[in-house]
């Protein structure tokens, strides 16, 4: 997730299925920038929404996200789910 400004600001979640997602990476200015192209690469859905990326922030690096904010999370991860079921389905062309 990004904040947009004059400070990139990048929360790398990550989420496999069984408890809460978790933090798992958060970087200002450079870092987050490298955070932020990594993630480009490698394919991975980018969510722009700069108050829950301060808010994603202040979690401790490896710890769950507070029930606070699971339902926009949940908002989130369901965008991404048929983002990427929507993308899986088009077949594609040789």
């Amino acid at each position: 997730m990004t904040a947009t400004g004059k400070t990139p600001l990048a929360v790398a979640l990550k989420y496999e299925g069984a408890g809460a997602p978790k933090v798992v990476a958060v970087g200002r200015g450079d870092f987050g920038k490298r955070i932020i192209d990594t993630a480009r690469e490698h394919g991975v859905p980018l969510e722009e929404n700069a108050p829950l990326a301060e808010a994603l922030a202040s979690v401790e690096v490896e710890s769950e996200i507070p029930r606070e904010l699971y339902e926009a999370i949940a908002t989130i991860l369901a965008f991404i789910l048929r983002a990427t079921t929507t993308r899986a389905a088009v077949p594609l062309k040789p």
